[in-house]
C-alpha cells in the first residue's frame, strides 16, 4: 500500500500502514474513518491475518454489511467453516447480508450448513444472484449425490448465467463421472452466446476422464479428439493447463503414449510447470517407465524444477515395472535426500515398487523403519508376501495389524491363500470379512474364492458361487473360472466361462484362446484351429509372449522365437549345450505346452525359444565374471508348465536363483526348487 507525504510518495507494508493510519487520526476517533478501516480489515483478512482483522472489527464502533463480509471472506478463503458460520450468524440480527456475504459463507459450507443458507438466499430473494447461484452449484456439486438433482435445479432456476455458471457445472458433473453431461452443457454454453476459456477446455478434458469403460471409453475419445481441434483453433492449446488435460485425456482414453509425448514435445516453447511433467510421466507410467526416469531428469536438470512428494510417488510407479530393484533404490536414495522421510504415500510406494521388482526383503525393511504405519502400509506387505508366495508369512502377518483392515487387506490375503492352494484358510478368511470385520465382500474377493476353489479343483463350488454372488459377475471373475477349468480340463465350463468373457469384452482374446488351447490338449486340434480361425475373424489378436532382463544396467527383450534379436545365433548355439546339460538331470520337454498338430520334433524346437528361456540364456553369456548369483526376468503372460521345469532345473544345475515374475506372481527358482512348489 502507498500514502502520500509531505516529501512524497511512500510504500508501507499492511500493519505498517495500520500503525500510519492510526497515528495520523485526529482525536477522539480511535480508528479510521468506516471506509477506511473496512478496507484495512479486508487487507489484513486477505493476506491470512485473522486474528489481527477480528481484533480491529472488535474495536469498531459502527460496522456495516462491508465490515462483516470482509471478515467472512477472510475466515472463509481460509476454510474456517465454524468462525465463519459462527460470523454469519451474528451478523444476522444487525445487517441484512447481500450476494457477496451469501457467497462468501456458502464457499466454505458443508452440505449441512449450505442448506441452512440456501434456505435463507430464498426468503431474501438472493438465491438467484448469480454469485450465489455459482457458489450453491460449486457447493452441491461437491456434496450432493450423483444424480445431482440439487445443483441442476439451481442451474435451472438461474435468470442470468455466465461462464463460471458453466466450468462450475462441467466440474460437478466430471466429479461424479458424467463427463457426457459435461459435453451437453458446453454446446448450451456455446448457444448463450458465451467465450469458453482454458478453464473450460481443462475441465471438460478432466470430466472424460470418467468415460472409461466399454462405449462410453469411444465416445469420451472422440469428444477429446474435438476438444482438442477447438483447441488448436483457438490457440488455447498452447496454455500449459490444456497440454496437460490433454495429455491426459489421451492417456486414459485412448492408452497411447506416442500421442501423450508428441503433445508434451509441442510445449517446449511454453513455461512448464510441474503439473504438466508430472502428467507426462504419469502417461508414460505403465507402458513406458524408463522414459519415466528420463522424463524425471529433464525436469530436475533441463528446467531446474524441484520434485515434490507426489512426482516421487509416479516415479517409484515407475520403478515397480522394472526388472531390478537398481532404479527403485536410486529414486529411494532422491528421496531421502529431499527430506521426504516418513512420508506414508512414498514410503508406500517403495514397499510397493521393491516388492514388484522382486526385492521382500527391502520392502521389509522400508515397512519395519516406518515410525507410523497406515493400513495401506499393512496391505502393501500383505500384498507383496501374496505375488512371492508366501502364504503362511502373510497370515501371521495379518495377525499383528495394529489398524482396522479394509476391503483390500482381505484381498491381499485371499490372493495369499490362492497362491498356496490354501482351501481352508482362505474360506476361513472370506467368511470372517463381513461376520467379524464388517467388510461386505466386493467382485475383487469373489473373484479370489473362485480362484481358490477352482484351482483346487472344486469347480462346482466354485461355479455356484459364481452363480448366487449378491452382483453380476465381471470379466476377473469369469477369467479365474477359466483358467481353473483350464488346469482340470473341464471343457463344458470352459465353454461356459468362454461364451461370458467375450461377451463382456469382445476385444480381449482371453476368451478364445484358453477354450482353443483346451481342445488342442485334448488332441481337438480341429476345433481349437476353428475358434482360432473365428478369432481372426473378429479381429481380435492374442498379446505375444515377451520376457525382459536386465544385462549390464541395460534392458533387453525377448520375443518367443527370437527371429530378430542380432545375437539369435550365438543363444541357439548356448541353448542347445545348457539342453544338453539340463537333460542329465531330468529335463524332458513338455511338449503338451505345445498347442498344434505337429510332429514332437517340432514341438521341441518351438519350446527353446520361448521368450523367458531366450532371456535366461542371454544373462548367462553377458555375465561373464560377474559374482551375481541372480537372475531376474520379467514377463507379460503366465509362464507355461515347460518353462517352469526348464527354470526349476536351470536353478540346480548353475547354482544361481532364478526370479521370474510373470503376469500372475513371483518365481523364485533355486536349488531345484520353486516357491510357488508348483501350484500356479
Amino acid at each position: 500500500m502507498k500514502i502520500c507525504t509531505k516529501s512524497g510518495i511512500k510504500s508501507l507494508a499492511p500493519k505498517t500502514c495500520h500503525q500510519h493510519l492510526r497515528r495520523y487520526m485526529q482525536p477522539p476517533s480511535p480508528l479510521p474513518d468506516l471506509i477506511t478501516t473496512n478496507n484495512i480489515i479486508s487487507m489484513h483478512a486477505k493476506r491470512g491475518d485473522l486474528q489481527l482483522a477480528h481484533h480491529l472489527f472488535a474495536q469498531m464502533p459502527h460496522t456495516n454489511i462491508v465490515s462483516w463480509t470482509a471478515l467472512i471472506s477472510g475466515y472463509a478463503h481460509r476454510g474456517k467453516l465454524e468462525q465463519c458460520f459462527r460470523l454469519f450468524s451474528q451478523m444476522l440480527p444487525h445487517h441484512r447480508p447481500n450476494d457477496f456475504t451469501y457467497s462468501s459463507v456458502l464457499s466454505v459450507c458443508d452440505h449441512r450448513h449450505g442448506l441452512q443458507v440456501h434456505g435463507l438466499a430464498l426468503k431474501t430473494g438472493f438465491d438467484s444472484w448469480i454469485y450465489v447461484a455459482n457458489a450453491l452449484i460449486v457447493l452441491y456439486s461437491k456434496s450432493s449425490c450423483a444424480d445431482g438433482v440439487e445443483v441442476w435445479r439451481v442451474f435451472g432456476e438461474m435468470n442470468f448465467r455466465n461462464l463460471v455458471t458453466y466450468n462450475s457445472m462441467i466440474k460437478g458433473v466430471g466429479r461424479h463421472e458424467q463427463g457426457h453431461k459435461g459435453m451437453i452443457l458446453f454446446v448450451r454454453m456455446l448457444s448463450d452466446g458465451l467465450e469458453f476459456d482454458h478453464a473450460t477446455i481443462s475441465t471438460l478434458l478432466s470430466s472424460l476422464c470418467g468415460l472409461n469403460e466399454g462405449s462410453d471409453k469411444v465416445v469420451g475419445l472422440k469428444c477429446c479428439l474435438q476438444l482438442h481441434c477447438v483447441s488448436v483453433k483457438t490457440a488455447l492449446a498452447l496454455n500449459v493447463g490444456v497440454a496437460t488435460s490433454l495429455i491426459k485425456g489421451y492417456s486414459v482414453l485412448a492408452g497411447d503414449v506416442g500421442a501423450c509425448r508428441k503433445l508434451f514435445l509441442e510445449t517446449s516453447g511454453m513455461d512448464r510447470d510441474i503439473v504438466l511433467w508430472t502428467g507426462i510421466m504419469t502417461a508414460s507410467v505403465e507402458r513406458d517407465p524408463a522414459q519415466v526416469l528420463v522424463f524425471f531428469n529433464q525436469m530436475r536438470w533441463g528446467e531446474d524444477l524441484c520434485p515434490d512428494c507426489y512426482v516421487f510417488t509416479i516415479l517409484l510407479k515407475a520403478c515397480a515395472n522394472m526388472v531390478t530393484e537398481r532404479a527403485a533404490s536410486a529414486v529411494h536414495c532422491q528421496v531421502v535426500k529431499a527430506g521426504f522421510v516418513n512420508v506414508f504415500e512414498l514410503d508406500n510406494a517403495l514397499i510397493h515398487a521393491y516388492a514388484r521388482c522382486g526385492s521382500v526383503d527391502d520392502a521389509e525393511q522400508v515397512f519395519y523403519e516406518m515410525s507410523s504405519r497406515d493400513v495401506v502400509s499393512w496391505n502393501s506387505m500383505l500384498k507383496a508376501y501374496a505375488v512371492h508366495g508366501k502364504a503362511v508369512t502373510a497370515l501371521s502377518f495379518f495377525k499383528q495389524m495394529d489398524v482396522a483392515p479394509d476391503e483390500a487387506t482381505f484381498v491381499a490375503l485371499l490372493s495369499s491363500c490362492s497362491h498356496a492352494g490354501l482351501v481352508k484358510e482362505g474360506t476361513e478368511i472370506f467368511d470372517a470379512m463381513n461376520e467379524k470385520y464388517g467388510v461386505v465382500p466386493r467382485l475383487d474377493h469373489y473373484a479370489c474364492m473362485v480362484d481358490i476353489l477352482g484351482r483346487a479343483g472344486h469347480l462346482l463350488e466354485a461355479e455356484n458361487i459364481i452363480r448366487n454372488m449378491p452382483m453380476q459377475p465381471d470379466y476377473v471373475i469369469w477369467s479365474a473360472f477359466l483358467g481353473a477349468c483350464r488346469k482340470h480340463g473341464e471343457t463344458k465350463s470352459a465353454e461356459l466361462a468362454s461364451a461370458k468373457l467375450k461377451e463382456l469384452d469382445p476385444e480381449k482374446s482371453l476368451g478364445y484362446v484358453v477354450i482353443s488351447n483346451i481342445h488342442c490338449s485334448a488332441n481337438s486340434f480341429s476345433e481349437g484351429g476353428f475358434i482360432r480361425t473365428n478369432m481372426d475373424k473378429a479381429g481380435v489378436r492374442k498379446e505375444p509372449g515377451l520376457s525382459w532382463t536386465e544385462v549390464k544396467h541395460r534392458v533387453h527383450e525377448f520375443a518367443s522365437g527370437g527371429q530378430r534379436h542380432p545375437q539369435l545365433k550365438e543363444i541357439r548355439a548356448y541353448m542347445e549345450e545348457l539342453l544338453r546339460q539340463l537333460k542329465k538331470i531330468g529335463y524332458a520337454p513338455e511338449t503338451s505346452s505345445v498347442l498344434f498338430d505337429v510332429d514332437e520334433e517340432h514341438k521341441e524346437e518351438q519350446l527353446y525359444h520361448h521368450s523367458e528361456k531366450l532371456a535366461l540364456v542371454f544373462s548367462l553369456m553377458n555375465a561373464g565374471n560377474s559374482s551375481c548369483n541372480v537372475v531376474k526376468i520379467m514377463k507379460n503372460i503366465r509362464i507355461c508348465l515347460d518353462c517352469h521345469n526348464f527354470m526349476r532345473l536351470a536353478s540346480k544345475l548353475l547354482g544361481k536363483t532364478i526370479i521370474v515374475r510373470d503376469v500372475n506372481r513371483f518365481h523364485h527358482f533355486r536349488e531345484g526348487a520353486c516357491s510357488c512348489n508348483d501350484y500356479w
